[in-house]
């Protein structure tokens, strides 16, 4: 069958592909192909302003435009030629050759791609891709995300609710607070992947620029090699390497996903079960259905895709992370492989991150069941009776709240305040127990 969206192996490229097609900018055969091309003409221009040879204006700007407006029928081409060399970055070598010998200036092709190995060019692209997508895609992604919890934690910042520890009803804490915790998590791991760098590659055959070294031993190459990864393509050039990169950076970076991953599976968990538990209504659409059996009902369904698909791309960058970084000698070619579908979990993410989005853009605070779960609970301000009664030197008052609440059923506002009638304490210390309710025993937090 032909490849399409409905006979495509992949759902990122089947079913999911009108959410995440823009992608393939960064993550795609041909994205790669774009990113190589780049990478070899920065490189060619670079010499070339080095004073390496003299380079014509009309030449700087042909290649400047091959690489901006390289196309799928370029791709096609260096595909074409990859058939015969049956080597991709070859094939792209001498795409630019032929593009140098279009522009009248063939006697300056055999400075594409001079004193680098195939590495020197994958080992910059595919970092400079991935620093593109995490900070046009990944990132605003995720601030995006975290903004809208920040005004749903706005929004119920004073809404009292249950707390359940180990699932049981436990001291009361407030809605908006709940979100804030989200907030906080992702704010500190969100930073925390902003600042690992993206490294890359750059030095020759196995890391020593010995090509480089042989044909010109009174250039400063080191010197060379940092001022072209670092001023010009933007990226942090690793000082020593095999022929490979050593992708540790890459892998902090999956690693940093997935705790941000983590955080966002805990989180839809969390959303799912006040679902369940009715905290939430979710607002419905017409002519959707929610069960094929049975009509009433309104799943959770976007905090669920939220969690598969998070999960899906844990797993992947599990393998990443642990794969990459090793590799035989000064290399194998089990990196080239493996590092082919580092767009898969990033697209997963996406999608997850939307789902999030979506089933937030649902919920319908349902106050009452809040409220009603905080006036079955009156048990939850024991800890509250017991404390002040520590404060007030009253002997064994844990003890003695143990003794009324716990397991016990009916445990209401008329069974406490009875406790409390019977107390050898001051009037002044029975108000003020009496003033504690579930709805009020919230504690204190941070402004946010």
């Amino acid at each position: 069958m032909e490849l399409n969206t409905l006979t495509a192996i992949s759902p990122i490229d089947g079913r999911y592909r009108n959410q995440v097609q823009h992608l393939d900018e960064y993550f795609s055969e041909f994205a790669l192909m774009k990113y190589r091309v780049l990478v070899e003409v920065e490189y060619f221009l670079f010499l070339g302003d080095k004073k390496f040879f003299s380079l014509p204006i009309a030449v700087r700007r042909g290649l400047q435009a091959a690489a901006e407006n390289f196309s799928l029928a370029d791709a096609q081409t260096i595909k074409d030629t990859e058939k015969i060399t049956n080597h991709d970055v070859k094939a792209v070598e001498y795409f630019l050759k032929e593009k140098l010998k279009e522009l009248k200036a063939e006697h300056l092709s055999e400075w594409v791609h001079f004193g680098l190995t195939s590495q020197d060019i994958n080992n910059t692209a595919v970092p400079l891709s991935w620093k593109q997508a995490v900070e046009f895609e990944y990132l605003p992604a995720m601030l995006n995300l975290n903004k809208q919890l920040e005004i749903l934690a706005d929004e119920w910042r004073d809404i009292p609710m249950l707390a359940r520890t180990h699932g049981q009803p436990a001291s009361p804490t407030r809605l908006g607070k709940e979100i804030q915790v989200f907030i906080e998590r992702l704010s500190n791991q969100i930073q925390h992947c902003i600042e690992i760098p993206v490294s890359a590659k750059f030095g020759g055959a196995t890391g020593n620029f010995n090509a480089h070294t042989v044909a010109f031993p009174k250039k400063n190459w080191v010197s060379l090699g940092n001022d072209f990864v670092e001023g010009v393509l933007g990226l942090s050039r690793q000082q020593f390497t095999t022929q490979i990169e050593h992708y540790d950076n890459l892998a902090a970076h999956f690693d940093s996903m997935k705790r941000i991953n983590t955080i966002l599976m805990d989180f839809s968990r969390d959303m799912w079960t006040y679902i369940s538990m009715d905290y939430f209504k979710q607002r419905t659409k017409k002519g959707e259905i929610g069960s094929s059996a049975m009509p009433h009902k309104v799943n959770p369904i976007d905090f669920e895709n939220a969690e598969g698909n998070l999960g899906i791309a844990n797993a992947l960058l599990e393998h990443l992370a642990a794969k990459l970084p090793i590799s035989r000698l000064q290399r194998d070619l089990t990196d080239s492989t493996v590092l082919r579908n580092i767009g898969v979990p990033f697209a997963h993410i996406i999608l997850a991150t939307r789902s999030i989005e979506k089933g937030l853009a649902k919920l319908v605070l349902n106050d009452e069941k809040i409220y009603d779960d905080l006036d079955n609970n009156w048990a939850v301000v024991a800890e509250a009776i017991q404390t002040i009664l520590r404060r007030e030197n009253y002997p064994k008052p844990y003890e003695a709240l143990k003794e009324l609440t716990r397991g016990k059923q009916g445990i209401n506002k008329q069974t406490l305040h009875q406790f409390i009638d019977k107390l050898k304490v001051p009037v002044t210390v029975r108000k003020e127990l009496k003033k504690i309710t579930p709805h009020n025993y919230t504690g204190v937090n941070p402004d946010f």
